[in-house]
């Protein structure tokens, strides 16, 4: 979300200009953060959808979950250590 509020000429001409508690009440800010917000929303609607109509997506994110963020590695910890995230 950051990265869109950046590219935003506005916004930015705006914090420029403007102290910081003038730019926090900015109704350009409420606008690109809603945006930005929609945006997210679309964009993991779009990814969610693909996974779920392609099982080749899933065993692919199947695949990032178990050999790279060590998915069973990180639940077999849980499990040993109580209950408590070892990720934390």
């Amino acid at each position: 979300m950051l990265g869109k509020l950046l590219e935003s000429t506005t916004l930015a001409q705006q914090a420029a200009n403007n102290t910081k508690e003038q730019f926090a009440n900015s109704p350009d800010l409420r606008e690109e953060i809603m945006s930005a917000i929609i945006d997210a929303l679309d964009a993991h609607a779009l990814m969610s959808k693909q996974a779920l109509d392609s099982e080749s997506v899933r065993n692919g994110i199947k695949d990032i979950l178990l050999n790279h963020a060590m998915l069973w590695e990180a639940l077999r910890s849980k499990v040993r250590t109580g209950g408590e995230d070892p990720q934390r």
